[in-house]
């Protein structure tokens, strides 16, 4: 096997070679995978070199312009912007090219902006994803605020009518998932602007409703024969295979949410008290029994299945390099993945969190279990599965008019 430093370099990049690629190796890229990272870093160091650029300047633009230039000299691999990602975070590790991102707010909309998203984070301890859908959805009506110098936002005048007025004007164009999402955000900034002192009362009931069908549907759980097909479509003799199932087996017997899963950490397993740690939405924290059968799969999947090399604390991470720890995405991707195999249509993660809920109240639960078990903040949203709680319903429903006494 070639070692991928035999890959001749020359410029200003050859000096880092031999450290960049133990580090691929360290993270569990294979010796062909690295031996392609350090191409690609020869052939940058090249490019460097003829275009008299320094480390410490390199900017985004500069590597905009080599990928443009790798595309053009007819490269087929590594020609995107993710290319480089596994070079660049290593360099910025040892502070040879500038780390982007640690500017300041600029002008008066960032400042703003920056106020209110560490509010919703410390303050409210809204997940971060909530957080830039919330700065994403009220960014354009601060952005109408900008007096005419630029330099300053004229929030402090603003009246009831114009903000229906920009709602009516936003929502206009939106669909109706993006409009419930601005006139919610919108709320939140006002409560906002009203607790900073920066207008003298809240606004936030000035901001109409949006129409639309809440909760009007079933939840749709999956009924046990798909569920064993879904389980049995893991091939547990392979690495992949025990860790899917462990994925699996732990969303349909605890509701976890796909964040959920992906953030679970070593630490939260007590493997003695039989508990495990739920890191739910914002900061909260809920602790759970662990079941027998949930237990035996993320053993399985510890002792035969995670990588030995994997980056950080995270129970479930990526099979291939480098083995940081699985995204929700991925986690909803082990899911649809299952369904395929098991010649299932599209099963949605969340429809197992449904099942496990539909399941709960077929054996005898009420909703405040259920509510309890999926960490529910309001009993509102548990309330949507009075719709399938079929025995409780019967004791309720009147007789329907001309039955038979």
């Amino acid at each position: 096997m070639i070692h991928p430093t035999r890959a001749p370099v020359s410029g200003p990049l050859a000096s880092f070679v031999p450290g960049f690629a133990n580090e691929l190796l360290r993270q569990g890229y294979t010796s062909s995978s690295a031996r392609q990272q350090i191409q690609l870093v020869a052939h940058l160091s090249r490019w460097l070199n003829e275009a008299k650029l320094d480390l410490d300047r390199l900017q985004p633009e500069d590597l905009d312009r080599f990928l443009n230039a790798r595309r053009s000299a007819g490269y087929t691999n590594h020609h995107g912007s993710r290319a480089l990602l596994p070079l660049l975070s290593y360099l910025r590790g040892l502070g040879v090219v500038p780390v982007q991102g640690n500017a300041g707010p600029q002008g008066p909309v960032e400042a703003m902006v920056e106020r209110y998203r560490c509010y919703l984070g410390v303050e409210r301890g809204l997940a971060r994803t909530t957080v830039e859908g919330y700065v994403h959805a009220i960014r354009p009506l601060l952005c109408q605020r900008i007096r005419s110098g630029g330099n300053e936002l004229s929030l402090e005048q603003m009246n009831a009518a114009e903000v229906t007025a920009f709602v009516v004007a936003r929502c206009r164009e939106q669909s109706r998932g993006a409009a419930q999402m601005t006139v919610t955000a919108l709320r939140s900034l006002l409560r906002f602007l009203h607790l900073e002192g920066i207008v003298d009362q809240s606004l936030a009931a000035a901001v109409p409703s949006v129409v639309g069908r809440h909760r009007i549907g079933l939840p749709k759980g999956l009924e046990p024969q798909r569920i064993e097909r879904l389980l049995a479509s893991c091939d547990r003799r392979t690495r992949i295979g025990r860790r899917d199932f462990a994925i699996l087996v732990g969303l349909v017997r605890l509701g976890l949410r796909i964040g959920e899963m992906a953030r679970l950490a070593l630490g939260d397993i007590d493997w003695r008290a039989g508990e495990v740690a739920i890191h739910g939405k914002g900061t909260r924290v809920d602790r759970l029994p662990l079941p027998v059968d949930v237990g035996e799969a993320w053993v399985a999947h510890l002792r035969r299945g995670r990588p030995s090399g994997a980056e950080g604390r995270t129970v479930f991470v990526r099979v291939r390099a480098p083995h940081r720890a699985l995204s929700a995405g991925g986690v909803a991707a082990v899911v649809y993945a299952a369904a395929r195999r098991a010649g299932l249509d599209r099963v949605h993660p969340h429809q197992l969190r449904h099942t496990v809920a539909t399941e709960l109240l077929g054996a005898g639960a009420s909703l405040s279990e259920v509510g309890q078990l999926l960490r529910h903040r309001r009993s509102s949203s548990t309330a949507i599965y009075a719709k399938v709680d079929r025995q409780t319903l019967r004791g309720i429903a009147r007789p329907w008019p001309g039955d038979a006494v």
